[in-house]
């Protein structure tokens, strides 16, 4: 069955008339029109084509319901309080909280409540809450809805609301280079009124929930983040008019048009806005943006790429003089979009004036343009506003993109399907000789390639607009002409078997970037109709000024410190090895905490982290250095290069906030020489709907389950994940040139724990892998690859994400990975604690090694004391938990912090289900010891696993053998430090 390509044909109908339509300027003023383009379209006019539709989606719920049923004009509340029952959650009744009025249900941030209710008619409703959010761990609030105790479509299994948040202060803050600092932000506690909507804005507009007459039921179930709920609203939205109907009330009622008034607002002095990633930041492409600085850094910007995400809005407060009617304008860049538009929806006191301003296109230009919000940039639509304060908000949507992208999204999912389909006969690497006669095996192969190549060629159609050919569109027809053409020839479609794989990765990237709509602003004028609005670009002459002088002042500006040491009091020398905003950050937690309670300053510094040591040898190292690996303290200390923590009296009081085995890698001859910043630890990660839903099997408690697992995989030419090699933050194991750094495999280390293992002795003089215990671990490893093929290499996050590997061991931190990186299947996927060995008492053990990253203090200090106080700071719950929320407002969920801390951890927004499952595996993770010499260890690990698994020799010699070349690169480093050896 063909999907219905003519509502896509439709869609573009819309938008090649916008991109058609010319933007004329005005005079040399290089004034252009904000174009406003039609957005109504209907989803329950949706033609019936179940098969088209993602499975159990919100499309194919509204597929259900013909355009007959009636959305009736009534409105039913509900009230928070009138709860009829709750599971597993304490709530209680509040009374005026917070500026309510009457009463309300402060709900935790898990377990259900219920409430019970009569529909007095049938029909289709919109659902509307008045809640508000109460402090917790600033993230935004998740709940899950069911009707009737069932859920009524999937995307009602994440229903999202927004904290309001605000910058801490408009007037910027600037450090002691006088460049201007990131203003903290803060949330504005405030009730809100919203109709539960899709968060992603796949759909515009909100959802219709179908309710039969009589006695229902409604649940929230808590995912992540308490709540407070006033009450409930079945109701209908009201129609929106269109411009020309508003512009003629306008003119019934005899509203004016202001004469001369212009009030000009900067970008980054924003009123309130939904997300803390929406930052303000420096811009220098131009010198006419307002403020600018040839070399210091001003906060003159607002929006760019941090605002893309469809739902995200920002909104400006204006006073203003008179009542009347006002025109607006923006000065904007849309530079990022080469052939396209970023659209937004433009509010005024939180609502939509017309139909038209749910959609406006701002189109691309390499420079900053001046865009008038109306037809053209003589005909602005007017706006009418009374004296006061007035609140003007721009929200990114997808507009008539949505249900384009909603569609290609169920294509990746359904082709991802017949992949897995067409590998179950053919595997990943197909017999190139061998006649597989697929479409006979898969009879409906074909016709789901010819179909999905129609769509693909549709969008690309609708992408490019004119008709001419474009970079963005490039993806879409090569994976189009692919279908078609292995539709026409199903006989080669396994020698194709590979392309199609990554032409359908590359679709899901197409997808993650095609939604993404970023726009920046300088500032918006709103003022009479007509008036003169101001060049948005600088002279030539400016432009060239301003070059000259950033050129002169690179000569002298040091972009990699953050502060001096100049002023009285202490000063400690901090190097950071990881990028800009982790050092912005900090900068900002330094100035605002630290040195106003101790008096120290800190002169921070970003370095790379292979100068540490060699700057300490030479006299020039810091006094401490932040996020320095595992395996440098104990490397650091050999060389009496780092400082001995634990001679500090309040060390032990220190150490009590980390896990024990987060300090082990740590130690050296009974003493300690860092704190952990991070720690990370491997979690079982599994597609839901590939392992419960298709193939009916059961997630692994123990490694007999995994066992019998892997068979009912491989049955479908499927496959587990058991990376040989630590996995890097891309999610493919590392490759690195310099082995030596290669730490010990975590799959190996987690059989060697759950079997009282260990790699070294216990005096670190020797390693332990030539133990019986060690030796029967290993063999029990690779006899995992060797008997059972699993996959040496392996790419997890792209093979879990079209379910070819729909289970996998990887470290926790890829739960970040995959939230970004693959949002089609969101929902479909969890993570576990790793399956364990079943001890005799039928306890079953998990456990695992672990990573992590630390902070030193460099030996040459000559003030400890300063810098044992800034470790103290940094590695505190506050000053982590600090950190770990800020930078996640910087850089979303991508960046969720790993800390170490365990009050931090606890305190960072993870959905309460995921942190339990931490907290889990949390219980049985180990520390791996360093000792001199232990480099190779991992190393040599690697080299005998692939003598055995690559080359078939014997587990037992193989790994004998290695551990001879371990021992002897440990005596001979116990031996240049002067520390005891064995012979």
């Amino acid at each position: 069955m063909r999907r219905p390509i003519y509502i896509i044909l439709g869609i573009s109908l819309v938008l090649i008339t916008a991109v058609s339509v010319s933007l004329s300027g005005s005079g040399s003023s290089g004034v252009q029109a904000v174009m406003a383009g039609n957005t109504q379209i209907d989803t329950i006019q949706l033609a019936d084509k179940s098969d088209s539709y993602k499975k159990g989606s919100y499309d194919e719920y509204l597929s259900k319901f013909r355009s007959s049923v009636e959305r009736p004009n009534l409105e039913l509340k509900i009230e928070g309080e009138s709860y009829t029952s709750t599971r597993d959650t304490a709530v209680s009744v509040v009374d005026h909280q917070e500026g309510g009025q009457g009463k309300a249900l402060s709900t935790g941030e898990s377990g259900t409540v219920e409430w019970e209710f009569n529909v007095p008619q049938e029909g289709m409703y919109n659902l509307e809450l008045k809640f508000f959010v109460p402090e917790g761990k600033e993230s935004d609030v998740e709940r899950e809805l069911l009707i009737d105790g069932e859920l009524p479509f999937s995307e009602a299994r994440s229903l999202v609301f927004n904290r309001i948040w605000k910058n801490e202060t408009n007037a910027f803050v600037r450090d002691d280079r006088n460049n201007e600092l990131i203003p903290g932000q803060v949330e504005v506690p405030m009730w809100q009124e919203t109709f539960l909507k899709d968060a992603t804005g796949y759909y515009t507009e909100p959802y219709l929930f179908y309710f039969t007459p009589g006695k229902h039921t409604l649940s929230l179930t808590s995912v992540k983040e308490p709540l407070m709920i006033d009450y409930f609203k079945l109701t209908n939205k009201d129609v929106m008019p269109t411009y020309d109907q508003l512009a003629a009330i306008y003119m019934e009622k005899g509203y004016r048009k202001i004469e001369n008034v212009s009030i000009k607002i900067q970008g980054e002095h924003t009123a309130n806005k939904s997300s803390a990633t929406l930052l303000p930041y420096n811009d220098r492409s131009s010198p006419s943006i307002e403020p600018y600085h040839v070399s210091k850094l001003r906060n003159n910007a607002m929006g760019g790429w941090g605002w893309r995400m469809p739902g995200q809005w920002m909104e400006w407060e204006i006073e203003a003089p008179e009542d009347g009617l006002y025109q607006i304008a923006f000065k904007h860049r849309q530079n990022y979009l080469q052939g396209g538009y970023a659209l937004r929806s433009l509010y005024i006191d939180g609502q939509v004036p017309f139909q038209e301003a749910n959609m406006l296109p701002f189109p691309y230009a390499s420079n900053w343009q001046m865009g008038v919000v109306g037809k053209s940039a003589d005909e602005p639509y007017l706006f009418y506003l009374t004296k006061g304060t007035h609140a003007i908000r721009l929200e990114t949507t997808l507009g008539d993109m949505a249900p384009v992208i909603r569609t290609v999204e169920s294509s990746i999912l359904q082709l991802n399907a017949m992949y897995r389909q067409i590998i179950s006969f053919t595997g990943t690497v197909p017999d190139t000789f061998r006649d597989y006669q697929l479409d006979k095996r898969i009879p409906h192969m074909s016709e789901l390639f010819h179909k999905e190549s129609d769509l693909l060629y549709e969008v690309a159609r609708l992408i490019d607009g004119t008709g001419e050919g474009s970079d963005r569109s490039a993806v879409l027809k090569s994976l189009a002409y692919q279908l078609k053409d292995m539709a026409d020839r199903p006989d080669t479609v396994p020698s194709r078997i590979d392309r199609f794989k990554t032409n359908v990765g590359g679709l899901g990237d197409w997808l993650n970037s095609f939604k993404e709509q970023p726009l920046a602003i300088d500032y918006l004028i709103v003022s009479s109709p007509g008036a003169k609005l101001p060049d948005p670009e600088a002279s030539t002459w400016g432009t060239a000024k301003a070059g000259v002088q950033s050129f002169l002042a690179s000569f002298t500006e040091k972009y990699d410190e953050f502060t001096d040491e100049s002023g009285d009091g202490d000063t400690v020398t901090v190097w950071m090895t990881s990028a800009r905003d982790q050092a912005q950050v900090l900068k900002r937690l330094i100035d605002d905490t630290f040195t106003p309670d101790t008096g120290i300053r800190v002169n921070l510094k970003l370095v790379s982290a292979d100068v540490v040591l060699s700057a300490t040898v030479a006299g020039q190292g810091p006094d401490a250095a932040l996020q320095m690996g595992n395996d440098l303290p104990v490397n650091y200390a050999t060389r009496n290069a780092v400082l001995d923590l634990s001679a500090f009296p309040d060390f032990a009081d220190v150490s009590k906030q980390f896990h024990e085995s987060a300090m082990v890698p740590y130690a050296y001859k009974g003493k300690y020489y860092a704190l952990p910043e991070q720690q990370t630890f491997p979690m079982l990660f599994y597609r839901k709907d590939i392992l419960e839903d298709e193939l009916k099997l059961q997630v692994p408690e123990t490694w007999e389950d995994v066992y019998e697992l892997i068979p009912a995989l491989q049955k479908h030419n499927l496959e587990l994940g058991l990376p040989q090699r630590p996995l890097d933050m891309t999610g493919n194991e590392i490759a690195t040139t310099n082995a030596a750094a290669l730490p010990p495999s975590p799959s190996l280390v987690m059989l060697l724990y759950q079997n009282d293992g260990q790699l070294y002795s216990s005096d670190g003089m020797t390693s332990e892998l030539d133990g019986e215990t060690a030796i029967q671990v290993f063999k029990k490893w690779t006899d995992m690859y060797v008997n059972y093929k699993l996959p040496i290499a392996l790419d997890f996050a792209n093979r879990f994400r079209t379910g070819e590997m729909p289970i996998g061991i990887a470290d926790y931190t890829m739960y970040n990975k995959l939230s970004v990186f693959a949002p089609e299947i969101k929902g479909l996927w969890e993570f576990a604690a790793v399956p364990g060995t079943k001890t005799a008492s039928g306890e079953i053990r998990r456990d695992v090694g672990s990573g992590g990253s630390s902070a030193v203090i460099l030996k040459q200090t000559k003030n400890k004391e300063a810098a044992w106080t800034f470790l103290k700071w940094w590695t505190s719950k506050e000053t982590q938990l600090a950190f770990g929320r800020q930078m996640e407002i910087r850089l979303g969920t991508s960046a969720r912090y790993p800390t170490a801390n365990l009050e931090a951890m606890s305190l960072l927004p993870w959905p309460s289900k995921d942190y339990q499952q931490l907290k889990k595996q949390q219980e049985w993770v180990h520390g791996i010891p360093e000792v001199p010499g232990g480099y190779m260890t991992g190393r040599h690990i690697d080299n005998a696993f692939r003598k055995v698994v690559v080359q078939g020799d014997d587990p037992r010699e193989s790994m004998d053998n290695y551990v001879r070349y371990i021992n002897e690169e440990i005596t001979l480093k116990r031996k240049e430090f002067k520390l005891p050896y064995k012979e």
